[in-house]
């Protein structure tokens, strides 16, 4: 729940002089406070210019615009520090604090005068790229490590010409999902899902999608994937347009609620997206339908492991199990505030399954811009050390652009966690 102070709807939100009050009040209280100065560069740095000051006093309403928009940048939308924040509106205290929404707030106001990272709209029309990239992926993928071509993707959009990126596929999730003829139920069904793809299993890895299916079908679980869904819209609001995003936000709740109003549940692949549709959709839209849709989304890790409850799944593995994995707890999986359930998951397969929490610092392609690169490869240099270190027999994460960025600092390929359990049951092998 937000309060006037950050709620998108108010006729203030984007009123510059009123942010920065706003601004000035968060940033005293997080001074005084600092439980956040381990997570990110926004803290760090905020601190550092407040106790430059040359007479020692702690004083936030003494910094700049520009020093205040060093702040504002640097934020990648983690979500951690409103978990950890004793003053978030959850707490109830008279200190109100949303940090992540504050910053949200004041990249939307910098949006207004064009004054946000290069190539930023470009690159939140995920749907359009991924159509054009999925129908010429051969070329697209061999050009993707190419000099002359990242240098002018670059130059284009800010992305870094160093960074590994996620390949396309040939054949797009909805276009497998449509052809497929769903087998017949072996044992006894459960109530069916509706599937919300997300952009990065639709065009880019779809095989995270079809073991969804597939784990959900071998537990008696059918799915449906309804029309019209796009992309969650998390990169527009990367970009501070917030009518962008709610245009994105209005077709999502069109697609999904007859779903939801039949009494199905939504699962979700990707962490990020089913964050937005659990918390940004219904606040930016502040309608009955998007509440109802938020209530009725799950992670497919949480929602699995809620079915395993009520009624255990099917435990029978004739296929590939690991002794060990090591799992990567994705920041916007644990903002969710869920639990370890693709950990949980990936346990009944009999695997002993460890757990490393740190940061990627990718959040969309703030990690991938030229700009944030070296700040972002420090971030994420402990999750990678983690990783590498690591002796066991998979590195498994339920963030696609975080699994790359681990296999580009460590040549590991991570598995999303249902991929896992699909492979304990032998899908696809043989």
């Amino acid at each position: 729940m937000v309060t006037h102070l950050y709620d998108p709807l108010d006729a203030a939100y984007l009123d510059s002089a009123d942010a920065r009050i706003e601004r000035d009040r968060t940033f005293q209280i997080c001074s005084d406070c600092r439980v956040c100065v381990k997570f990110c560069p926004s803290f760090k740095d905020l601190f550092r210019m407040i106790d430059e000051r040359d007479d020692g006093a702690r004083d936030v309403k003494f910094l700049t615009d520009d020093q205040q928009k060093v702040v504002v940048d640097e934020c990648y939308q983690c979500k951690l520090c409103y978990i950890v924040c004793p003053y978030n509106p959850e707490q109830g205290q008279v200190w109100v604090i949303d940090f992540p929404r504050l910053m949200l707030r004041s990249l939307a106001i910098q949006a207004q005068s064009n004054d946000v990272q290069k190539g930023a709209r470009l690159l939140a029309r995920t749907d359009l790229q991924g159509q054009l990239a999925t129908a010429l992926s051969g070329v697209v993928n061999r050009t993707n490590g190419v000099k002359p071509v990242r240098f002018l993707l670059e130059k284009a959009t800010g992305i870094s010409r160093d960074r590994l990126l996620p390949t396309y596929a040939r054949q797009r999730f909805s276009q497998w999902f449509l052809r497929r003829t769903p087998p017949k139920p072996a044992g006894p069904t459960r109530n069916p899902v509706a599937l919300f793809t997300t952009c990065l299993v639709e065009y880019q890895d779809p095989e995270i999608g079809k073991a969804a299916v597939q784990v959900c079908e071998r537990n008696g679980i059918s799915c449906d994937l309804p029309d019209g869904q796009v992309c969650c819209g998390m990169p527009w609001l990367d970009a501070g347009d917030v009518d962008k995003f709610r245009e994105q936000a209005e077709r999502n709740v069109a697609a999904l609620l007859p779903a939801v109003q039949a009494g199905l549940d939504v699962i979700v692949p990707q962490p990020t997206c089913a964050y937005v549709l659990k918390n940004e959709v219904p606040d930016f839209l502040g309608t009955d339908d998007a509440r109802l849709v938020a209530e009725h989304t799950f992670d497919v890790a949480e929602y699995l492991m809620a079915r395993h409850r009520e009624e255990p799944l099917d435990t029978e593995f004739t296929g590939t199990t690991y002794d060990e994995i090591t799992w990567h707890a994705a920041c916007h999986y644990r903002a969710q505030q869920i639990g370890p359930k693709s950990r949980d998951l990936m346990a009944l397969t009999g695997a002993k399954v460890s757990m490393v929490e740190r940061c990627s610092a990718i959040d969309g392609t703030w990690g991938l811009r030229a700009e944030n690169v070296e700040m972002a490869k420090k971030i994420a240099k402990p999750l990678m050390e983690a990783v590498a270190k690591a002796d066991t027999q998979l590195v498994a994460g339920d963030c696609h652009l975080a699994n790359t960025a681990i296999r580009e600092a460590t040549g590991k390929v991570p598995s999303h966690p249902v991929q896992v359990l699909a492979r304990a049951y032998g899908i696809g092998e043989g």
